[in-house]
C-alpha cells in the first residue's frame, strides 16, 4: 500500500497560494479515480483510497501534517519507503519539479512535522515555488496565490508530476529523477 500526501493549508483562502501545490496535486490526482472516503477522525485528513493507493491531505494546516500522517501510516502499517509526499519547495524555481528520500525540512514546517513524527526517511516530491522577487517575508510569499501565468504552466507541472508519482511505485527512484526532473 501507498501512502500519497499532499501538503497544503485546509479553507478557500489557502486553495491556490503556493503552500498548498500538494493539495492541488493530490486533488488532480484524484479527479478521475474510483475513490472512496475514509472517515475517521483520528487521521485529520481528506483521505481517499482507491486500490492500494490512500491520498491525504491533511487537515490539521501545513505546521501540524506529521501529526495526521503518522495516525494514518501507524494504522495501516505503512513503510516509510512507501509514502510519497509533495510538497512546495522555496529553493527551488518556479516549475522545477525534483526527488528524493530523505534529507533536511530546509525551514519548511510541513516537513519539519512530518520529520519529527515519522521519521525523514519518505520519499519526497518537490515542487519549485521560487523566492520572492521582492523582499517579502517568506511566510507571506508561501502564503500568495499563484499567478495567472504560473497557473497556466501549472497546467503542464501538475500532469508531469503525477506520472512521476505512478513511475516512483514501480521504479527506483533514480529512474524516476532520470525521466522526470524538470528544471
Amino acid at each position: 500500500m501507498y501512502l500519497i500526501v499532499g501538503l497544503g493549508n485546509i479553507g478557500e483562502k489557502y486553495q491556490f497560494t503556493r503552500h498548498n501545490i500538494g493539495f492541488m496535486v493530490i486533488d488532480e490526482i484524484t479527479k478521475n479515480l474510483s475513490t472512496s472516503n475514509i472517515n475517521n477522525p483520528n487521521f485529520q485528513s481528506t483521505l481517499l483510497k482507491s486500490g492500494y493507493n490512500l491520498f491525504s491531505k491533511p487537515t490539521t494546516y501545513m505546521n501540524n501534517s506529521g501529526v495526521a500522517i503518522h495516525a494514518i501510516k501507524e494504522y495501516y502499517k505503512i513503510d516509510l519507503e512507501n509514502i510519497i509526499v509533495i510538497h512546495d519547495d522555496l529553493d527551488l524555481p518556479f516549475g522545477t519539479v525534483k526527488f528524493k528520500i530523505g534529507g533536511g525540512h530546509g525551514g519548511h514546517n510541513g516537513l519539519r512535522s512530518l520529520d519529527s513524527h515519522i521519521g525523514k526517511d519518505y520519499i519526497r516530491v518537490r515542487i519549485g515555488i521560487g523566492k520572492p522577487k521582492e523582499k517579502l517575508d517568506v511566510a507571506n510569499y508561501v502564503l500568495s496565490n499563484f499567478s495567472k501565468e504560473e497557473m497556466k504552466l501549472l497546467q503542464d507541472i501538475i500532469p508531469h508530476t503525477i506520472k512521476a508519482i505512478e513511475s516512483l511505485k514501480t521504479e527506483e527512484i533514480d529512474v524516476v529523477k532520470t525521466k522526470y526532473t524538470l528544471k
